[in-house]
Parts: structure tokens; sequence; C-alpha cells
């Protein structure tokens, strides 16, 4: 055998993973194998593989004697619409996919890489976690990938995919990342798994209710998004990253875009209904002003009275963040103060303006929130838009009351840009509120204090209560017909696109965690 065929027949055994026993039972738990992921979300024929040789050097155990064919992870590089990205992927079929010091010096090695060349990197999480027989060399090998993995925050995307168990220490590693995708039923995240809480504690809970997709994605808010196949996932992965640019240097891809800038939509001045206390769905109004009705939506399952996502106007990515008026009636609690600035500063660290829809009564009322700290939490969503330097618009559309108008990026938040329609209402809480306090004594001593009640909200409503007197103060930028909602907000984003923002030498904020 010459030195070729001795080098294909290595490479052979490596790119077999656990053989075709390890395969097929892979295949049977209804998974694709790590080089089949691989090759599917990657453009054909362009995954360039790296360390394939790369063996471990334990010798605990009996590990000397056992062979693991690529250390159980495969990893290189290759292009998603023909854009660079690093990605690595675990192989189950090896060892359990488990991380031992080599195994973690592949997934180190190809950070590294995406850091050095200003590219995304993809990690595909499929292990039964640390590699028992090597002890501290794996939690040293996590370790050193949590470090890169915070050096990389805000400079390059980090996507995290669970495809598998992913448990203990391992899942810290996709919770420093930007993204974590999961799949119905195939994905498994937690910190303790069902035996270890059941010995400690007592409590039987089932792997997928403790920490499956669903679990994930509408509960916990660990995770972004969920779908029903590994197909599905990637076509995602490909499409996020469509919406993103490959480093907080550039800009995201502008796409061509076949329908007209200046596109008026008069179905949205008859979106609203007649009554202010009823409600609509804030997603129609996305989709309207969106390039081709597309909206790529973030963490669509939790805290759902707040809606984050992408879509692109005129072809240019924009970050947007909106109130639901269909849940809670739009208002901010805990949980969508957390989704919303956490989506505000992605959007900040990767060049990706952020236009604000605003319709929001307040902050949700109640002790549950106040002992769950929603000062602290709502505190975040400030921070946020406060610290936010890329282009800011907002739109009011409805309710714009009290903390939560300023919370939903205020002028004084920083808004580039803030818009009206006529039907906006801007004042410290609603006019059927304030009529009670500010004109309590006359409500009470007129004969009739229903008809009092109702002229003195209307009056409220006329003095207070409207966009006009928001415009006069300049608090505003200017009242618009929703129909040409568009092509104002497209208009501004080209206004805004050479904005610079100075900030005083600091070595970082603290914002209120």
């Amino acid at each position: 055998m010459n030195k070729i065929e001795q080098m294909q027949q290595k490479r052979a055994v490596i790119e077999a993973g656990g053989g075709e026993k390890g395969v097929t039972k892979q295949h049977a738990n209804g998974k694709l194998t790590a080089r089949e992921r691989i090759v599917k979300l990657l453009d054909p024929g362009s995954f360039v593989e790296l360390d394939a040789f790369v063996a471990h050097r334990c010798t605990n155990f009996g590990m000397e004697k056992t062979s693991v064919p690529g250390e159980g992870v495969v990893t290189g590089y290759g292009t998603i619409n023909h854009r660079l990205v690093y990605i690595y992927a675990q192989d189950f079929t090896v060892l359990g996919g488990s991380l031992g010091e080599m195994h973690a010096q592949k997934i180190v090695k190809v950070q590294e890489m995406a850091l050095k060349t200003g590219a995304p990197i993809i990690g595909i999480n499929d292990s039964g976690g640390a590699r028992v027989q090597e002890g501290v060399d794996a939690l040293s090998g996590y370790a050193k990938i949590f470090y890169n993995n915070v050096t990389g925050s805000g400079v390059i995307p980090q996507i995290s995919v669970i495809l598998g168990p992913c448990a203990g220490g391992a899942v810290y590693s996709p919770a420093l990342t930007d993204f974590i995708l999961m799949v119905d039923q195939v994905s498994k995240m937690f910190i303790t798994g069902p035996e270890v809480i059941k010995t400690v504690t007592g409590e039987d809970i089932p792997q997928e209710t403790l920490g499956g997709a669903y679990t994930h994605n509408s509960v916990s808010g660990v995770a972004h998004s969920i779908d029903s196949t590994e197909e599905e996932c990637f076509q995602r992965i490909r499409s996020l990253l469509s919406y993103l640019p490959q480093n907080n240097m550039e800009t995201a891809p502008q796409l061509a875009c076949s329908e007209d800038m200046n596109r008026i939509d008069p179905q949205l001045n008859t979106i609203l209904p007649d009554s202010v206390n009823k409600a609509y769905d804030m997603k129609e109004v996305i989709t309207t002003l969106a390039d081709h009705g597309e909206l790529l939506e973030i963490m669509p399952l939790y805290a759902q009275n707040i809606i984050t996502g992408f879509i692109r106007l005129n072809g240019k990515s924009v970050g947007v963040i909106a109130n639901q008026p269909k849940v809670n009636g739009g208002s901010l609690d805990i949980n969508a103060s957390d989704k919303g600035a956490r989506f505000i500063r992605t959007c900040d660290a990767f060049n990706v303006p952020i236009l604000t829809l605003q319709d929001v009564p307040g902050f949700l009322p109640g002790s549950e929130q106040e002992y769950g700290g929603i000062i602290r939490h709502g505190a975040k969503m400030l921070y946020a838009y406060s610290e936010a330097s890329v282009p800011k618009v907002t739109v009011i559309l409805r309710k714009a009351f009290g903390g939560s108008y300023i919370a939903m990026c205020s002028k004084e938040m920083g808004a580039d840009f803030v818009y009206a329609w006529p039907s906006a209402q801007i004042a410290v809480m609603g006019a059927s509120g304030a009529a009670n306090i500010v004109f309590r004594k006359e409500i009470k001593a007129a004969e009739d204090p229903t008809a009092m009640r109702t002229e003195k909200i209307k009056e409220y409503e006329d003095t207070v209560a409207n966009p006009y007197v928001a415009a006069a103060r300049g608090y505003i930028d200017d009242v618009i017909e929703p129909a040409e909602t568009r092509r104002r907000i497209i208009n501004a984003f080209d206004v805004l696109q050479s904005k610079k923002t100075t900030y005083p030498a600091k070595k970082h904020g603290n914002i209120p965690l």
C-alpha cells in the first residue's frame, strides 16, 4: 500500500464515524449524522474539513486502546449563500459526541479562525457531555470554548444548533451565542437531567418537558426558534444569516427588491379598530410594511406581547420590535423586556437598523411582576435603546402611555425619527384613567357622573392624549398618514445611513442584568 492509499484509508475510517452500527442507530432516532448535517446546511461542495486526523492522548481507563475517529467532532469551513462560515458538528455516533481535550481543541481552532477572518460560526450540538475519562482536561476544554464565545460576542455572529442532547456545562456555550435553534422532539437542553433531579428533589419529569424544544422556546426563553425537522432548521439558519453581516465591521447584504419603495398601503388606514381597547394583529402591520410581506420572527413563542424579528425595507435588513395588542394588550412585562432588550443589543452589535412600532398601554401591573423585578428588567429596555448607536426609527400607532412609551424608544431614548399616526395617544396614562384622577371632583359632583366622565375623557384626549401636543413640543417629527408609513420609514433609514454617534470613553456600561 503506497502512502496515498494509506492516507485515503485512514480518512475513510474517520469519515465513517461510529461505523455502520452507529450511523444506523442515529438514523433510527430520527437524526442525521454530523457530516450529513454539514452537507445539507452548507452550499453544495463548499465544505473544507480541518483537523480530521486529530486524536486524543488520554490513557485513563483503557482509553489508550480506544479509537475515537475525528475525536467525535467534525470541524471546518464552507459557504452559505456564497458567504464564508465556519462550522463544527459533534458526532454522536462516536463515543456519544463526548467532549474531551482534543475534541475541544478542534472547536477552539475554528472559533479562532472565524474571529481572525471575520466570519460567522455555527455550532451543531449533539453530545452526551464531558468525556468522563478525561476529567479536568474536558472541563478545561469547555472553559476555552466559553472564553472564545465571549471574545467573539458582538464581533461575529455565533449560531448554536441543538440537534440532540446538550446537558450540564455544555449548555453554556450555546447560551453565550447570539442565536439558539432547536428541533421539536430532537433537541434537549438542561443543566441537570431528569434522573439527577429525581434523585435530589424527588421530582419525576420527562426529558422533553424538562428541556425539550417547546419548553425552551415558550417557557424559559433560552431558545430563539423551533422547527419540525432538521432540514427546516437548516433553511432557517440560511435565512437568518442573510439578514446579518459577516462581522461587526460590515453591514448586512442588500438584496434586490422588486417592490416600489414609495408604495402606498391604503389598508393601513383602516387596520386599527374603532375602539382603542380592541385588539388587532401587529404582525399584519409589519408584513404590510416589509418587502414581499416577509418577517423572520425571533423567539415567536416567548413573551408574545412583544414581537421581534427581521424584515427588509427596499432590500435592506432591518430589525423590528413591536408591541402585540393581541397579547396582554401589548403591555411590557419581565419576559417582554428581556426579549426586547436582547434583540436590540443584537441588532446594534451587527449594524442592523431598528424599527420600533409602538402601541403600548404600560408595564403589566401586579405583585408577581414587582416581586420578579420588573423595575430591573424593564430598565434593560431603556438601557439597550439608549446604548444602541444604529439608526432608530419609531412609529407610534395608537397607545403610548407612561414609562412604557419611553421604553419603546421615544425621542429621548435616542430615536432619530419618531412618527405618529393620527390615532396616536401619547400621555402619562390612558384618557379613561386620567379623567378619573384629573376630574375626580367634577365627576363626583355631577348630576350625571357617567355623562360627565365621558365628556372629561374627550376633554383629556383633545388636550393631552393626541399626537399634536407631542408634535408641538418636537417630541415626534411628524404626524403621518398610515398608508404612507413604508415610504416614510424607508426614506428615514436612507437618510440615517451616514449616522455617527460618539459616547464618553469607558470600559463598558453596567446593564441592569
